[in-house]
């Protein structure tokens, strides 16, 4: 078993070296480390048990990782637009952006923003956030984020954050809506990837806060998100907010365009939902908020 975790460890690690080195003439990858990323945290001191199994803090709660991807004609002077992608169970920040396809979904959508992607709990059945569920510590990730990418010369010195999108798969429902409730940052769209297990009073009260607020919730049969998602649609609807209920094979560019509260249903499965077909980059290409980049 143990060999068998090195085997999958060192085979996304070569997966991600091949990715980025497709990706090197059309973006700046990089990571950096930040005390502002969920872990290491209290309460996960002592690991996490699920199933029986214990995940120790060693192996799944220390990793303060952020992945950050660039695109070549980056152009930031004044404020710098944020896409900030979380993960869900038993993935981290590399393997995620491998396996899901979000580098190059992001990259070809040629926005002029950012893509960030911070670990949470690492290769762990776990949707807690960490330190990232706490105030203003979304924020001050953002700042390190800023320092970053201003080290590498990819932004102005001054560059200030512009607008921030935040989109996540599965368990990393909780984390986006502490970051939303507790994060101290304008954050103007959420994209759920089979992702509404709870903490949907949060969700509406974001999207009631500002008529702005762009929300779209993909969800499946089995990925247990069905309920709840049916159950924000009600709340929705006794709110009198206006929002599109539509399938998959019929959320076209002009329902993203027309609308901005979307929920999606796929008959597609739970890991397949990102990136088979490639709903980040139609999302990202259909979003209001971000511009394109210059050639």
């Amino acid at each position: 078993m143990r060999l068998a975790k090195f085997f999958l460890i060192g085979l996304f690690s070569m997966l991600t070296s091949i990715a980025l080195a497709q990706n090197i003439n059309e973006a700046t990858i990089f990571h950096i480390r930040s005390s502002h990323t969920s872990f290491p945290d209290t309460g996960r001191a002592k690991g996490h048990t699920y199933d029986k199994v214990l995940y120790t803090a060693a192996e799944h709660y220390k990793d303060s990782t952020v992945l950050i991807i660039a695109p070549k004609n980056l152009n930031a002077k004044k404020d710098v637009d944020l896409i900030f992608w979380f993960h869900g169970w038993r993935n981290n920040v590399d393997s995620a952006a491998v396996k899901y396809q979000l580098t190059q979904q992001f990259l070809d959508s040629k926005l002029n923003a950012v893509l960030i992607l911070a670990e949470t709990a690492k290769d762990s059945p776990d949707s807690y956030g960490g330190k990232l569920e706490n105030t203003a510590v979304f924020k001050s990730l953002v700042d390190d984020v800023l320092t970053g990418l201003k080290s590498r010369h990819l932004i102005a010195p001054a560059c200030k954050p512009g607008h921030i999108l935040l989109a996540g798969h599965s368990g990393a429902y909780r984390v986006m809506a502490r970051i939303i409730q507790n994060g101290q940052m304008p954050v103007d769209e959420t994209i759920l990837f089979d992702a509404l297990y709870a903490e949907t009073e949060k969700f509406m009260a974001w999207i009631k806060a500002d008529q702005s607020h762009r929300f779209i919730d993909i969800y499946t049969d089995h990925g247990g998100t069905d309920d709840e998602t049916r159950r924000l649609m009600k709340l929705l609807d006794t709110a009198r907010l206006k929002y599109v209920s539509t399938e998959e094979i019929y959320a076209t560019k002009q329902t993203l365009h027309d609308n901005r509260l979307v929920f999606i249903h796929s008959l597609n499965e739970h890991d397949k939902i990102i990136a088979n077909p490639d709903n980040f980059l139609l999302y990202l290409q259909n979003e209001p908020f971000l511009k394109k980049l210059k050639e």
